[in-house]
């Protein structure tokens, strides 16, 4: 065989010319992937499944929320239902007006150990505790841990940002508490299994301060009042700001939502009750106030504006504090306060 092809060990050559590139083919490869994702978005990551768990909670508070509601609607009673101011015929089915019972669209969040404890103490109806990482507890975040674990509810840890963003920036103290939308009563339901000359009823007209409405439920309490009535419109409702205000008082006393505060003032004179305004220009001074034998119903003005003109008109007697200065004002859980214990020292 000519040459040295056919020796052993020797390499067989192609033809000379450029070698075979990629082409292109790992081109893709060289490129970049992007910015790096969140934790919260890594599903390998921690902060993915705290994410995953705060979802998992709202959901079930929402869940638990529409279904008591639905277990309560239609439920009958009150001035409007058989027997009471404006009642159905005898033997037909009671109606609600429609400013019945209504919940909130989300969960609140009570912010603060002191905050927290107090409302596990009174049991309210929470979903989810959420604790900072790293927590330097004492005997309330043990306390609070030991309620949430007997009452079967969730105990989550969750890194300092997560816990801001989840109370909206208040302070938390590394302990929040979640906790389902209000479910308010109907201004009906403050009246029933009560003797009208009992009762007592506040209603606020234009407070719109969370921290005034729990106050006044927190009053409300402490003087055996039956419960305390908000518009549904420009006025405060029962957020956590009220919650953690009223100290564990809005287990105990219901808050009632009118869609016509002056519709419902109304009804509460047609069934018996004294309605009387709370105002610095007041017809008589608290001392002069006699509501001996009759129920009442309290209606508490802004701090600024005071009663509506509407409101003032429904009064049967408007009656103010007497202070020693003129220019001195007080807020509405403090004056509700006041005159709440001059009611139960009359009684």
């Amino acid at each position: 065989m000519p040459g040295n092809a056919g020796r052993r060990g020797a390499v067989r050559r192609g033809k000379k010319g450029p070698s075979v590139g990629s082409g292109g083919q790992r081109r893709k490869g060289l490129e970049g992937r992007g910015p790096t994702p969140k934790a919260a978005d890594r599903p390998s990551h921690p902060a993915n499944d705290r994410k995953l768990a705060k979802e998992s909670a709202e959901k079930k508070a929402e869940r638990d929320a529409k279904a008591l509601a639905g277990m309560r609607k239609g439920r009958p009673g009150g001035p409007g239902g058989p027997g009471g101011p404006g009642g159905a015929r005898p033997g037909s089915r009671p109606t609600r007006p429609s400013q019945g019972r209504r919940s909130g669209t989300g969960s609140e969040y009570v912010a603060g150990r002191n905050s927290v404890l107090e409302a596990l103490q009174a049991g309210i109806r929470a979903t989810g505790l959420y604790l900072q990482d790293g927590l330097d507890s004492d005997t309330r975040v043990r306390e609070a841990v030991r309620l949430a674990s007997d009452a079967r509810m969730s105990v989550l840890s969750v890194g300092k940002g997560d816990l801001d963003r989840l109370t909206d920036g208040a302070v938390h103290q590394g302990v929040a508490l979640q906790i389902p939308p209000y479910d308010y009563a109907h201004p009906d339901d403050l009246l029933q299994g009560r003797r009208r000359s009992d009762v007592v009823v506040i209603a606020l007209d234009g407070v719109t301060d969370t921290r005034n409405l729990g106050a006044v439920v927190r009053s409300a309490g402490a003087f055996g009042a039956a419960g305390v009535v908000v518009p549904s419109r420009r006025s405060a409702g029962m957020t956590a700001g009220a919650w953690k205000s009223s100290a564990g008082a809005a287990v105990r006393v219901p808050v009632a939502r009118a869609a016509n505060l002056a519709r419902a003032l109304q009804a509460y004179k047609d069934a018996g009750l004294m309605v009387v305004g709370l105002d610095a220009q007041g017809d008589v001074e608290l001392p002069q106030l006699d509501v001996e034998g009759t129920g009442v119903c309290l209606v508490v003005g802004s701090e600024g504006e005071g009663l509506s003109r509407l409101v003032r008109d429904l009064c049967d007697t408007v009656v103010s504090i007497p202070m020693a200065a003129e220019t001195e004002s007080l807020n509405a859980g403090v004056a509700a306060g006041i005159v709440l214990y001059a009611v139960a020292q009359q009684r």
